[in-house]
């Protein structure tokens, strides 16, 4: 059986008003600058390895307040800096770091995790992909002295935000909106550092270790600069995982032949798997950058200028639905794709050039540990979760997912 035969249609995750369009659009605004959608994955990855011809534009970065950093936060930050911190940061994320350095310790947390689940009976499954991601990420980043379930509680509170819209007048926000979303970050961010941020930098400084936050404080950043460093990890490394694991479980216990193989996979091919399902479904849908100078991109049907100011909509669920990189079948599962040359299997999943996301090794690797210990105890899906939207992060949302295992009922419980 060829890989197409294999192909199954089962994206689940697209918005109801997603525009479609041409592989490259330009939207012509009243307000100021124009914006570009780029639906081409070939277009989409000259965009974002222009460098220095672009900045970071996504996650509401333009609203945060430079003046106060000693150094930018690598979400915002580009250019030399932000190359210099990407360098002093790999070796942290690195896929035979992940492996050698922390590969035991999150088998042993999805073991643990998975024990307690299957022995209690019952379980909802975003909530135990939120507990587990934040504990393995805590301990690359170095947040290790606070409750792992406080931090999770804490961590998705930066989620309680008004809806904006980039490309509209204010955001898309009224006065009172804007408010609304100062009082809820600052409230959360001031609670994770006393709680979360606080404690492990009074840690660290007394006993340095092998750690982001270790890093941080030798390389002489400041406790603002360490503290948006640390929600920059908390809220993509820990939280966008969440979402990124129940999804993963639902395609594989939807899909009795695709679960099937998947679990009678070795490591490499189980990670192929996962590849796949989050290529089909990213967890952040749309990727933006701010035009510094004018851009040249050649799309399929044309070349076209970016003039410098405008606007760029990196359209993610359709570049990793694009034909000509995809191959046959783009908006199916295929447990068996061949991509064109050069084309990450993930497609722009974790984006690409500059801002691409240094913790993808971790991401899938942590989510194989937990999802291939969860199949192996049989559970059986008992509520699919509801799709809901951030447009912050321009992701979906996973909620409500319930699994029941044969060993009894499920109490609470906390993992620390």
């Amino acid at each position: 059986m060829s890989g197409a035969d294999r192909c199954r249609p089962s994206r689940r995750a697209v918005p109801s008003d997603e525009p479609a369009g041409p592989p490259v659009e330009q939207v012509l605004l009243d307000h100021g600058p124009d914006l570009w959608r780029i639906r081409s994955f070939d277009a989409a990855r000259q965009v974002l390895r222009a460098r220095h011809l672009t900045t970071q534009a996504g996650f509401t970065a333009e609203r945060i307040p430079r003046g106060v950093f000693r150094r930018h936060p690598i979400l915002i930050s580009d250019g030399e800096p932000h190359d210099s911190q990407r360098r002093e940061l790999a070796r942290f994320f690195a896929p035979a770091v992940i492996a050698d350095r922390y590969g035991e310790r999150i088998d042993a947390l999805a073991q643990d995790t998975v024990d307690r689940i299957a022995a209690a009976g019952r379980c909802r499954l975003d909530e135990v992909a939120l507990h587990f991601s934040v504990a393995v990420t805590s301990e690359v980043v170095g947040l290790t002295e606070s409750s792992i379930t406080g931090m999770s509680r804490r961590l998705e509170g930066f989620f309680t935000q008004p809806p904006v819209d980039l490309a509209a007048p204010g955001w898309g926000r009224t006065r009172k909106q804007w408010l609304q979303a100062a009082v809820n970050g600052l409230v959360p961010i001031v609670r994770f550092y006393l709680a979360d941020v606080r404690p492990a930098l009074r840690a660290r400084r007394r006993r340095q270790r092998d750690d982001v936050l270790s890093h941080l404080i030798r390389a002489g950043h400041s406790t603002s600069d360490i503290l948006v460093e640390c929600v920059t990890y908390g809220t993509a490394g820990m939280v966008t995982t969440r979402e990124f694991i129940t999804m993963a479980c639902w395609h594989l216990l939807s899909d009795d032949e695709l679960g099937a193989e998947y679990l009678a996979a070795d490591q490499s091919r189980r990670l192929e798997i996962l590849e796949e399902i989050i290529r089909l479904e990213p967890v952040v849908g749309h990727l933006f950058r701010r035009a510094e100078a004018d851009i040249e991109v050649t799309a399929p049907d044309r070349t076209v200028t970016i003039p410098a100011g405008d606007l760029i909509d990196v359209c993610v669920r359709a570049t990793n639905t694009d034909e000509e990189a995809m191959g046959p079948e783009p908006h199916s599962l295929c447990p068996v794709r061949h991509t064109a040359e050069a084309v990450p299997a993930v497609g722009m999943s974790f984006s690409d050039g500059a801002h691409k996301c240094p913790g993808q090794s971790l991401a899938l690797f942590e989510t194989d540990a937990l999802v291939h210990r969860l199949l192996d105890r049989g559970p059986r899906l008992v509520a699919e979760p509801e799709i809901g939207w951030d447009s912050v992060i321009s992701g979906y949302r996973l909620r409500g997912f319930q699994l029941a295992f044969d060993e009894g009922s499920c109490p609470e419980r906390r993992l620390s």
